[in-house]
């Protein structure tokens, strides 16, 4: 593991109007760790996750991104351009809908071509081979480069937009309760495609997510949010065998309940 963080987050706010999203949010993220953020609907989590991402322009604080030439950068003080290339290219971004996340009227294979020829690549056949193996990669027959993703199953548009933000190489994935929305049995698969990948490719992730079994399997580190706030933080399992605080205590039981 590095010696320095890849993400540092510090005393992060955002009101809307006089309402709290989310208030005085830091940490650091390290290279090759996932983090789960969760809490029930409206707790500030997707706030959170859009103001780290640049997506939603904080009230206050700092968010600092260590650049492949190892200099931190506050990412509100870089360019719109600068911003945007470093969205397409070293970062990632799952969301909940996979139709938010890909173009639906294009092909598979251009969905997934696309983020390569943001970083340059303009050979079709090698984008095409990269796309190819991609698709395999997530288990999406190859078959199906040419169809496009209206033609795809809920699962496989999921795993179709985590080929498409995963084929530049990126070092930061932010996932936006990437399971929700499909049935029991899918969700299982793609879970675990997403800790394979995760693993395999040495990524770090901030995982938004209400279900604490996908945060389990898939985080190291866990924040618990409550109206806005943190309101416990620390390894997924410590936080979910020995919660500390009576809210987390209520989501654990809650979840054993079921």
């Amino acid at each position: 593991m590095s010696d320095h963080p890849l993400l540092r987050v510090n005393a992060v706010t955002k009101f809307y109007g006089a309402r709290v999203g989310c208030r005085d949010v830091s940490f650091e993220l390290w290279p090759g760790e996932v983090l789960a953020v969760v809490g029930e609907s409206g707790s500030g989590k997707t706030t959170l996750l859009n103001a780290i991402s640049t997506r939603l322009l904080p009230t206050s604080g700092t968010v600092e991104y260590r650049m492949r030439d190892g200099q931190f950068r506050d990412l509100y003080r870089m360019g719109e351009a600068e911003r945007r290339f470093l969205m397409r290219t070293d970062w990632g971004f799952v969301h909940q809908n996979p139709a938010d996340g890909l173009r639906m009227t294009v092909s598979a294979g251009a969905n997934v071509g696309e983020r390569l020829m943001a970083i340059g690549d303009r050979h079709y056949g090698n984008i095409r081979d990269t796309a190819s193996q991609w698709l395999g990669r997530v288990e999406i027959d190859t078959d199906r480069i040419d169809d496009q993703p209206r033609d795809f199953s809920g699962g496989m548009r999921q795993r179709l937009q985590i080929a498409r933000n995963l084929v530049t190489g990126p070092r930061l994935v932010f996932m936006d309760e990437p399971t929700g929305g499909l049935d029991v049995s899918v969700q299982a698969r793609l879970l675990d495609l997403v800790r394979g990948l995760v693993n395999d490719l040495g990524l770090a992730a901030i995982v938004v997510t209400h279900d604490l079994a996908v945060a389990r399997l898939l985080s190291h580190r866990m924040m618990v949010m409550k109206d806005g706030n943190v309101i416990e933080h620390g390894l997924t399992d410590r936080v979910l065998d020995d919660p500390r605080e009576p809210y987390t205590q209520l989501l654990v039981s809650s979840i054993l309940q079921v």
